[in-house]
């Protein structure tokens, strides 16, 4: 790890505390293994019920463990894109520096406006802000935990975060 600042362009900063790997992100690795699970019970499913009654149970049992693998993994390597801990601390130092930023509100209050951001950018990867605006609302009305702040409030603070990954991530993973 570098110290207490974190750098976006260096894995060790988000090294797993159990395994010392670089690149942890559990959050994306259990929701793709989450996802993953569902598809291969769904895939599981199928074959089953081709197998037969007796097949179909394990079959299931059998598809929805390949499938959380093979989603955790997934989601591990969509985590990767973009460094959370390095935006968060990032957002944290230069937040009352924006010219959006009202003073009577903190950081703490815009953090999951940024968080809407810089997850979104990757979720809509191949779309523009203006596109999936509306989703990106829902993203934050379902999400915004603590914060005070509305999605008029924040709106400037998600298309900021959103900007950034653009610039600090995507050119650097080829999307």
């Amino acid at each position: 790890m570098s110290g207490n600042h974190i750098d976006p362009n260096d894995p060790r900063d988000n090294e797993d505390p159990v395994t010392g790997a670089e690149s942890f992100h559990p959050a994306g690795t259990a929701a793709g293994a989450a996802a993953g699970g569902v598809a291969g019970m769904g895939a599981a499913a199928v074959a089953g019920a081709a197998m037969g009654t007796a097949g179909g149970p394990a079959g299931m049992v059998v598809g929805a463990a390949i499938g959380a693998v093979a989603g955790g993994l997934a989601g591990k390597v969509v985590a990767e894109r973009v460094n959370p801990s390095a935006e968060d601390e990032y957002w944290r130092a230069n937040h009352a520096s924006q010219p959006y930023a009202d003073p009577a509100f903190g950081f703490d209050d815009y953090q999951p406006a940024y968080k809407t951001g810089y997850l979104g950018r990757d979720q809509y990867d191949e779309l523009s802000f203006d596109e999936v605006e509306p989703e990106l609302r829902a993203d934050y009305e379902r999400h915004r935990e603590h914060a005070t702040l509305d999605w008029e409030q924040s709106r400037e603070a998600v298309r900021a975060s959103w900007n950034r990954v653009d610039e600090q991530y995507r050119d650097r993973t080829g999307a």
